[in-house]
């Protein structure tokens, strides 16, 4: 367990939602110009017959718009944590070229990361049937339910906007760094709770000769850098397991108040997503959550986003439950297997 901080941890990204919500200083609308690179670079692809993952960042030239990329990038480490890119004009493209257009821009964010078990990179955020309160295997993001706050695995997190729903399916965000300091201020006897190890579940997508679940705290401070993992869901059910220990008071207690302030108007920022948004949050950072929503009955307008997680950089630096679940992330890339889903009757 690192050190607890007996004092407010200070950066860039210790903001709350109200102090936001009044801005758009954190959405860049791309110009006309950047579309314009863009379709360039997409064109430049197409004819060369090149397809995902074999793009890289040197075969989708941007040459003006990567300069404001790297000043997002920055503002992602360094910064507030997230940022929405609004304006790719998503009703010019099949989903197909929009796919390559969204993997063209997150090249310049980092290393695209496998986000399950069959090795998949960019996934379709599309409802599917079943209910993820009776089924391990169903992931949130595959439901029309709320979805409480979290973060996801690696250093970032995309998604690119195609189809918004008929109603609802708000995304919100709160910061991870202003939840620490307001728990070290007003409970600070539950903040030890919370940078203790935690046990979270794999939901079904362990290898077989590992461990069904990852260990990780809430809270870390790691080289001076501010660390967080927060997924209350996952840890409950990570208690089906009898290998696993139970979780103390202090941690049930712990969660409940950091769910608590996510979820809470002086923290929260809501955004409503437009069609060729493209959302990216630091999951060190940022913790975020969905609303429930209603999707259009017919099949080509349902809610559909694309989603990527990235690895952005040597993470030799990192803590060790930062390292290790970053090396599970790429044996995924390495060893993929068939979805529990595919196999469900």
């Amino acid at each position: 367990m690192t050190k607890i901080l007996d004092h407010p941890y200070e950066c860039d990204a210790n903001w709350k939602g109200p102090e936001l919500a009044a801005s758009s200083d954190w959405i860049y609308t791309l110009t006309v110009n950047d579309i314009a690179e863009l379709e360039a670079a997409l064109q430049n692809v197409k004819s060369r017959g090149l397809e995902i993952p074999a793009i890289g960042k040197q075969d989708f030239p941007l040459p003006s718009l990567s300069k404001k990329l790297a000043g997002i990038a920055n503002e992602l480490e360094t910064g507030r944590g997230f940022t929405l890119m609004r304006g790719v004009p998503v009703d010019r493209y099949a989903t197909e070229d929009a796919k390559i257009l969204y993997w063209g821009i997150m090249s310049y964010f980092g290393e695209s990361a496998a986000q399950n078990m069959m090795g998949e990179l960019v996934s379709n955020v599309k409802a599917i049937d079943g209910d993820w309160n009776q089924n391990f295997n169903i992931r949130g993001y595959q439901t029309r339910v709320h979805l409480p706050f979290h973060c996801d695995k690696a250093d970032l997190v995309g998604l690119m906007c195609l189809q918004t729903a008929k109603a609802g399916g708000e995304s919100c965000i709160s910061s991870s760094v202003a939840i620490h300091n307001e728990i070290q201020r007003a409970r600070p006897d539950l903040l030890e709770a919370l940078y203790q190890p935690f046990y979270i579940d794999h939901r079904g997508e362990e290898f077989h000769d590992g461990d069904p679940f990852y260990i990780a705290p809430v809270f870390a401070i790691h080289k001076g850098h501010f660390y967080a993992r927060f997924g209350q869901r996952y840890a409950e059910t990570a208690q089906r397991f009898p290998q696993v220990p139970r979780l103390t008071p202090g941690q049930i207690e712990g969660m409940k108040l950091f769910s608590t302030l996510a979820l809470s108007d002086a923290f929260r920022l809501d955004m409503i997503f437009q069609r060729g948004d493209i959302q990216m949050l630091n999951n060190h950072l940022i913790v975020h959550s969905r609303t429930d929503y209603e999707d259009w009955p017919e099949p080509e307008r349902r809610r559909h986003l694309l989603r990527m997680i990235l690895l952005t950089g040597d993470d030799q630096d990192a803590p060790d439950f930062t390292r290790n679940l970053n090396a599970f992330i790429r044996r995924w890339g390495v060893e993929p297997r068939q979805s529990v889903l595919e196999t469900l009757e």
